[in-house]
This record gives structure tokens, C-alpha cells and sequence, in this order.
């Protein structure tokens, strides 16, 4: 059994959800009738058949700002959560805002936009980028990241609701420790694992101390935190936006690619592009009144 759920924030009418039950039955599905998570704002539709053919009939619903997610029904509720930071659940790139105090953000977004798409290795694109903000203040840091970085829309409300029906909650970024520390601590994360920049004297060396956090160790903590809490991987859930998250993503048991590059999505479960972080708790079969709001 699968379970589509339709998600459009204030904008979901009967008509829309009339669609997808046709389309899922013209394509040979045994579909059950609409329930509503919360009325106008998400709704499942329980089915029977091939969960490739049903995300690929609804991935044609044109309707704007309409996300779906198609999954199994039985391990919807997860109990791991592994979520990256920059543009995921912070609105930007710590590094490129880092960047810009140094004046080289143009440089360094051009180098984070093409590791994002997958077109550069990423650790190479780090140490590349890393190594131009040699000489830097170490107070900067900190003076950066009170003043640029901001909260992803619903990402407390997420992780909060999350961990208030038992899922454990980690936050793994090659973005760096100096953010992402004070990151998850507000967001509530119960660990945070981060590159670490080298300071001497008080200045940025330009070099990330080893071992360095990509791809691979975002995967790696996925499989290691699952098996440590005896969870299956399907009762884990990834999510990120850039190519560098696809290997945890394609691990999960849901793996999510919110508003993310190309790359991402294509690898993904499913994309959120229209909508806040909230939309990952109607996935999971959260109505409103169940979540712990941030």
C-alpha cells in the first residue's frame, strides 16, 4: 500500500485532489478515498499499484504551487532525521556570506553553485574555497552569522514535532561548526556534525581540519545512526539540496530534496519547491494539531 499526499498551504481544493484519484486510476491503480490532514492545506490518497508509475503520472499535475509526496504507506512516520544546512534548513550559503565580508563573493558562489549542481568535486570546491579566506579574522564568524544567517521557514517546527513523537534528529553539513553548531542548537538537532575551520592566532588559515565532511560522511552518518538506534533504513528520512546530500538521500527511506538543484531532485523521493519545511510533517502524516510549533 502507497500513500500520495498533495500538499498546497491554503490552496488545495477538491478539484485538484479530484485529479490526482483520476489520474492514479486511469494508470491502473486500486485508489482509496482522500483524507484530509488538514483541509485546503494537504491531503493522502491511499493506493494500490506501482509507486514508480504513480509519482511518474503525478509529477504532470501542473497547479503551481503543489508539492506531492509518493511513498509507502506502513513506514511513512520516520524516526531518524539527517537534514543538511546551507539553503536546507537555513536560507543561505554560510560561505558565500562569509565571502562577502572578504569581497570575493561573486568568486566563491560561482565555485558553491557548480559543487551544488555536481558539476565540481565537492572536496575539492571546499579546500578551493576555504583557501581564498586565508588571513580572515577568526571574530568574523561570529559577526557573519548573527547578521546573515536566518532560520529555514519551519524548520523548528520540523525538528521539534519530530522529536516529540520519538525521532532522533542530526544535522550534517559541509558547511562549518562555528554555524552550524549555534544552528542546531536552535533548531533543537540532538547532534551536529560540521567541518571544522583551522584558526591560528586568531586568523583563518584557509585549510578545514581533517576529517572532512561530504558526501560520504553524510551517508555515513545515516547508516550509523540508524544501526546504532536498531532502525531499518526505511524509517529514516534525508533531506538536502544540492548534489552533494544525494548519497544520504538516496539512502533513506524517504529522502527529500527541498527546493533543490536539478541533481538532487532527480535523485530524490520526492522535491518540495513551494513550500516551508512543515510540509516534510504532512508527508509523514502529521496534521496540524500534532505539531509542536517552533
Amino acid at each position: 500500500m502507497f500513500v500520495a499526499t498533495l500538499i498546497a498551504d491554503g490552496k488545495l481544493t477538491g478539484e485538484v485532489v479530484r485529479e490526482a484519484i483520476d489520474r492514479l486510476d486511469m494508470t491502473g491503480h486500486d485508489v482509496g478515498a482522500p483524507h484530509w490532514l488538514d483541509v485546503g492545506d494537504a491531503v493522502d490518497i491511499a493506493f494500490e499499484g506501482s509507486l514508480v508509475s504513480a509519482r511518474k503520472e503525478l509529477a504532470k499535475m501542473d497547479h503551481g504551487a503543489l508539492d506531492v509526496v509518493v511513498q509507502p504507506l506502513g513506514d511513512r512516520t520516520k524516526k531518524l532525521i539527517i537534514a543538511d544546512m546551507d539553503s536546507t534548513m537555513i536560507r543561505c550559503e554560510c560561505i558565500d556570506e562569509l565571502a562577502d565580508y572578504a569581497g570575493l563573493k561573486p568568486q566563491i558562489s560561482a565555485i558553491t553553485e557548480r559543487a551544488m549542481k555536481g558539476e565540481l568535486d565537492f572536496r575539492a570546491a571546499l579546500a578551493e574555497r576555504v583557501a581564498l579566506l586565508g588571513g580572515m579574522d577568526e571574530s568574523v564568524l561570529a559577526e557573519c552569522r548573527i547578521e546573515r544567517v536566518r532560520l529555514t521557514r519551519g524548520a523548528r517546527t520540523l525538528i521539534q514535532t519530530m522529536k516529540a513523537h520519538g525521532a532522533r534528529s542530526v544535522l550534517v553539513t559541509g558547511g562549518f561548526t562555528a554555524f552550524a553548531d549555534p544552528v542546531g542548537e536552535a533548531i533543537g538537532f540532538d547532534r551536529v556534525v560540521a567541518n571544522v575551520l583551522e584558526v591560528v592566532d586568531g586568523k583563518l588559515t584557509g585549510r578545514v581540519t581533517e576529517p572532512v565532511v561530504d558526501a560520504s560522511t553524510k551517508h555515513a552518518t545515516l547508516t550509523a545512526e540508524a544501526a546504532k538506534y536498531g532502525l531499518p533504513l526505511a524509517d529514516t528520512l534525508a533531506v538536502g539540496d544540492g548534489a552533494n546530500d544525494i548519497p544520504m538521500i538516496t539512502a533513506a527511506g524517504l529522502g527529500i530534496a527541498y527546493h533543490p538543484h536539478a541533481a538532487a531532485a532527480q535523485a530524490a523521493d520526492a522535491a518540495i519547491r513551494h513550500h516551508d519545511l512543515t510540509a516534510l510533517l504532512w508527508a509523514q502524516g502529521y496534521p496540524r494539531r500534532d505539531w509542536v510549533l517552533g
